[in-house]
């Protein structure tokens, strides 16, 4: 697999550059897959670095995979339910699977954050809504 080096124990494989991929949203944001579908063909999981900018607000979605975050910088905000959870650096979310939310950044700063879905995410299992 491209990227990706055998210099390890055996069976192991490193993913020597992350992936883009492409983001929903009002603003541009940064998606960077380290395991996935993209980066390393992995369907069990992915994790990914976001970089979502101020002001980015993302189309809700009701996905067929639990998310797991952990915010490294800033807040990312999760809408659902008609709550809105504030989840600030060094704390964690987890949304799981068929529960329709949407993810903003409101803060100056926006956030910096690290995803891992269970099974990997997949543009067909994310169902986001039209804008």
């Amino acid at each position: 697999m491209a990227g990706q080096g055998g210099d390890g124990p055996r069976g192991t494989i490193r993913v020597r550059q992350a992936k883009r991929v492409a983001a929903g949203g009002n603003k541009p944001k940064q998606i960077s897959e380290q395991v996935g579908r993209v980066a390393s063909g992995d369907a069990a999981l992915s994790v990914a670095v976001m970089r979502s900018p101020a002001g980015w607000v993302e189309p809700a979605q009701t996905s067929e995979f639990d998310e797991y975050t952990v915010v490294l910088r800033g807040e990312l905000h999760v809408l659902g339910g008609g709550a809105t959870m504030v989840v600030r650096t060094g704390e964690a979310v987890h949304v799981p699977r068929g529960m329709r939310v949407r993810y903003a950044t409101p803060g100056p700063d926006g956030a910096e954050y690290v995803a891992v879905c269970l099974p990997a995410f997949s543009p067909d299992l994310v169902h986001r809504d039209l804008p």
